[in-house]
């Protein structure tokens, strides 16, 4: 590896951004599942029985990875959940 300051900087800044993001959801006691499963089909685009299997898995551990993928992919859907009033965040994977 060089020990130039810009090579170090460039090479961890494209490891990042290369790295998967996870799309977070979290339980709350706010929304219903119908709410929470409606957000998903239509926003995530999955099918009504993964949406129904990762409002079960929000509800029992607390939080769920609904959908992972780049950050440039994953923001606006991260977005889109929280304007809808989920909890919903982006992690490193």
């Amino acid at each position: 590896m060089s020990s130039n300051p810009l090579f170090k900087e460039q090479y961890e800044t494209e490891v990042l951004d290369s790295a998967g993001y996870a799309l977070i959801v979290w339980n709350d006691e706010v929304n219903t599942f119908d709410h929470v499963i409606n957000c998903l089909v239509e926003i995530c685009g999955h099918t009504l029985l993964q949406a129904e299997q990762c409002a079960w898995i929000i509800h029992n551990n607390g939080k769920y990875a609904v959908k992972s993928g780049s950050y440039e992919d994953m923001e606006p859907i991260c977005t889109a959940l929280c304007e809808k009033g989920l909890s919903a965040q982006l992690e490193v994977q």
